[in-house]
């Protein structure tokens, strides 16, 4: 995931999006220990994706990065 597709998106779904990939990335840390995943790289790659997404979420809040939507950053 690009950060100018996270810039395009709105505050909910980008929570809503933060919230699956949460769900994935358990999801995919339980399948590496019960059994062997076929691209281990995956994990990697979802634990970044929350941590772009984190960090969108974090420069709207302080007011350094507008989300699509115009919605106003909440303190």
């Amino acid at each position: 995931m690009k950060p100018a597709e996270i810039h395009q998106m709105t505050q909910p779904e980008i929570e809503q999006l933060l919230a699956d990939k949460d769900e994935e990335f358990s999801n995919l840390r339980l399948q590496a220990v019960t059994q062997k995943l076929d691209n281990p790289l995956l994990i990697r790659q979802v634990r970044r994706d929350m941590a772009r997404l984190k960090t969108a979420l974090r420069a709207h809040a302080l007011g350094l990065l507008p989300l699509a939507g115009g919605g106003s950053a909440t303190r």
